[in-house]
């Protein structure tokens, strides 16, 4: 894969072929999307793109695509009630941390932005783990570091989604169009502006 094919949505089997403890702790969830993530670099770059994500300022500091979409959503889901506590993790649907076994347990837990709405799961040495739930489904976001056969390093993004019932599946649904089309793109090319600096600052 070359930088050139960077910031695009892959086939499935880009992630399940990975050998990621995700699998295992998954079975139940749909795999939603599996994009290449704008980041090349080395072997040893996996902390610095948790870096990146840890200071991320889409929730501070959003796009224009991202603040339209992300405004729509809140409002959306503020007049339907998609979003109350009670919907979360720990209340309607359990915390994937309760499948962990003891090592993924004990271990670090991943970058944890002060402002994004999901929670971390766990980390490993090319993995990270966070999930998010409401009324409609229940999102594990997986972040991976995977070797490309050029001798390459880029980032990998996955979605697992649970839908809830006929209306969260519906939502999915409706959803689709704006994320492949809108906010995917967008968020590519915050990630890819993003991580130039990074690299040069680190350089």
């Amino acid at each position: 894969m070359t930088n050139a094919t960077l910031g695009v949505r892959l086939p499935k089997s880009a992630h399940t072929e990975q050998p990621w403890r995700i699998h295992e702790l998954t079975t139940d969830f749909e795999l939603e999307d599996v994009w290449s993530l704008p980041t090349p670099g080395g072997p040893g770059d996996f902390p610095l793109l948790l870096q990146l994500l840890e200071k991320a300022d889409a929730y501070d500091n959003p796009g224009f695509v991202e603040r339209i979409m992300l405004g729509i959503r809140w409002k959306l889901g503020a007049m339907l009630g998609w979003d109350g506590d009670e919907d979360g993790i720990g209340h309607r649907v359990t915390s994937l941390r309760d499948r962990l076994p003891q090592d993924l347990r004990e271990g670090p837990r991943g970058p944890n932005p002060p402002n994004a709405p999901f929670e971390p799961v766990y980390l490993t040495d090319d993995e990270s783990v966070d999930e998010y739930a409401n009324k409609t489904m229940h999102l594990i976001g997986h972040t991976g570091w995977v070797r490309t056969p050029d001798g390459g390093y880029h980032g990998q993004m996955a979605v697992y989604v649970k839908p809830n019932g006929r209306m969260g599946a519906l939502y999915m649904a409706a959803i689709k169009p704006f994320r492949y089309y809108l906010v995917y793109p967008a968020m590519m090319r915050r990630i890819a502006a993003d991580w130039r600096r990074l690299k040069e600052q680190t350089a």
